[in-house]
């Protein structure tokens, strides 16, 4: 409209007064009532109630809530990992339904880091759960420092700080073992009564679990405290596959460790022999080192932990 004043009228009809009429433009009375200069601001859009969001993210949080409740009374390693292993697929839901929460403008940002470290922790949760593994992961203790677990809390507890009142409970933890059996105990069995001798060292940087086995059958295992040595007398004729497995925290009830599991053996096979000679008997005298060294004549492979002797 304000365009109308430039130019003329060239298009009336022939004869035509024009008259150029200033043109107001159409204002509002809140318009008129702003100072001179100044815009009116459009009105923000109605943010969420506080009531209503938190309603939503207990809502949100509830059943993972529950599951953590059943972890912290769950008894037995069987229903101690069933309970923790549901719990995982509980915080991924509780991402799912977090994301269909509207946040108000200044929790949007929190409630974002709430359901990044959820995500985390449903891993956490999960790998703390043993499954298949021959290591006798302990689920407390693997949650004990689990980094996504005190995310998600300070998350819940930054937005209490805004006013935005939720619930996460802690579940309960225990504090790492570092259980240990004396160098040079047997975990089973035992040497067999023959001639033979052997020698363990452990150079390595963990305490290890060495079973001497014929095919998956374990004869005997020893156990060999890093950094130590250990022999044992009157093996019995055989041959052996030597495999060998370390860690941190020996579980005597599960003959494993419950934290950094490896699993090994030596390519070599140990053989032990009994022989008459003349003036007297001869027998084998074997030395085994769990240390990688540049002279080092025996080689070691990874074994699958399903392949391992139990």
């Amino acid at each position: 409209m304000a365009g109308v004043g430039r130019g003329g009228a060239r298009g009336l009809v022939a004869g035509a007064v024009v008259l150029l009429l200033p043109l107001a433009a159409c204002s509002s009375a809140e318009d008129e009532a702003a100072p001179a200069g100044e815009r009116k601001s459009a009105s923000p859009s109605p943010t969420v109630e506080p009531a209503e969001y938190e309603a939503e993210l207990t809502e949100a949080l509830k059943p993972f809530n529950r599951a953590l409740a059943d972890v912290d009374s769950a008894s037995g390693a069987k229903n101690l990992e069933k309970a923790v292993d549901e719990a995982a697929g509980e915080a991924e839901s509780a991402v799912e339904r977090l994301t269909a929460v509207k946040a108000p403008d200044d929790a949007f940002e929190t409630q974002s880091e709430l359901a990044g470290a959820l995500t985390r922790y449903a891993q956490e949760l999960g790998d703390a759960v043993k499954g298949d593994s021959r290591c006798a992961v302990a689920p407390r203790s693997e949650l004990h420092d689990a980094r996504a677990r005190k995310d998600a809390h300070e998350a819940i507890e930054r937005l209490a700080d805004l006013g935005y009142s939720a619930k996460l409970r802690k579940v309960r933890t225990e504090k790492p073992k570092k259980r240990r059996l004396a160098n040079g105990a047997f975990v089973e069995g035992g040497p067999g009564g023959g001639l033979g001798r052997l020698t363990l060292r452990n150079g390595s940087e963990s305490d290890a679990a060495v079973t001497f086995a014929r095919g998956r059958s374990p004869v005997f295992t020893i156990y060999l405290r890093k950094g130590k040595t250990t022999r044992v007398n009157n093996v019995a004729n055989g041959t052996y596959t030597v495999f060998f497995t370390t860690g941190t925290d020996w579980n005597s009830g599960e003959k494993a460790f419950s934290r950094g599991c490896s699993f090994e053996k030596f390519d070599d096979k140990a053989k032990f022999t009994t022989r008459s000679v003349q003036g007297g008997t001869q027998y084998s005298v074997l030395t085994f080192s769990l240390q990688k060294s540049l002279g080092g004549n025996a080689t070691t492979s990874e074994v699958p932990e399903g392949a391992y002797p139990s």
